[in-house]
């Protein structure tokens, strides 16, 4: 099922944009993967990608409102696996997920116009993304690999600095933003490398729709056997799939768990009967968004 049609008339309502376009924010700046999965998702908008430095920020901006009225955030890696930082995040924060989307992520080396690669001393880029592409470096032992803060604006400074013996790892629109060249293209190591982004509204202006067969939530249970068994039982027999289960420790509690989980309906029953079906076993359930499942690439 799409997530770029019956979703959109949530997000978009004509209250919410400034002359006619839609405010995204995004974690990072323009040319970064964030803004390549926003464009994949609201493809038929008009949009101003608002850049935040940290998801921290992202969070704050979205629930103040003045800048953005969306908020796009990575939640996990098929390689880095889940962030469990901005699961908290969205646990604390007023905000509900409206929509997912995945990227498959490609890496490549960015240098100016006519620059070779024997002419690098430096590459520069976040460290996820030099992590990905260490070994493709192994045979480059004369370029230092140098940690910033994102992708696109290692690209940027690059254009910006006029650097002739750095070069950047970051993505394709990157390239195009900042009119550099593709030196390499795909050298991340592990070619089945997808993200999986998760679009936000604040609380009061999400509303779920009739396409929504998909839902993050999060519950603890009773600290005792087989209570997050009978959660899971019930939750078969009303015929979902459950699509992920992530634990985190509870603060103050050692060795007691909160529970993030996805799931799809599948069949007849409605998310709303599935949960109210755990609500009696479960304690501190919260509905974190209900949501049309988004399209793997």
């Amino acid at each position: 099922m799409s997530t770029t049609s019956d979703d959109q008339s949530t997000l978009a309502p004509a209250e919410a944009t400034v002359g006619n376009k839609l405010r995204v924010g995004i974690q990072g700046y323009s040319g970064a993967f964030h803004e390549i999965a926003t464009r994949r998702f609201f493809p038929d908008h008009e949009l101003e990608i608002i850049a935040a430095h940290t998801f921290e920020d992202l969070m704050d901006d979205l629930l103040e409102g003045a800048k953005m009225d969306v908020g796009l955030m990575a939640i996990e890696n098929t390689l880095a696996g889940s962030l469990m930082s901005n699961y908290r995040l969205l646990l604390d924060s007023k905000v509900k997920v409206v929509g997912e989307v995945f990227l498959r992520i490609e890496q490549n080396l960015l240098t100016l116009p006519g620059v070779k690669i024997e002419d690098l001393e430096e590459v520069h880029s976040h460290p996820v993304a030099i992590a990905q592409c260490r070994k493709f470096f192994k045979q480059y032992p004369h370029i230092q690999l140098v940690e910033t803060v994102d992708t696109a604006l290692s690209a940027r400074e690059v254009k910006e600095n006029n650097w002739r013996k750095v070069g950047a790892i970051a993505s394709n629109l990157a390239a195009e933003l900042y009119d550099l060249e593709v030196l390499a293209a795909g050298i991340e190591t592990n070619k089945q490398n997808h993200t999986r982004f998760l679009v936000l509204r604040r609380e009061k202006q999400a509303t779920a729709t009739a396409s929504a067969n998909k839902v993050s939530l999060s519950f603890t249970v009773d600290h005792t056997a087989g209570s997050l068994y009978k959660v899971l039982a019930v939750l078969s027999a009303y015929n979902v799939n459950l699509t992920k289960i992530q634990s985190a420790p509870i603060i103050g509690k050692p060795w007691e768990y909160l529970f993030f989980v996805d799931f799809v309906v599948d069949g007849a029953m409605s998310w709303e009967q599935a949960i109210e079906a755990i609500r009696p076993i479960t304690h501190e359930l919260h509905i974190l968004g209900a949501y049309a499942q988004g399209v793997k690439n």
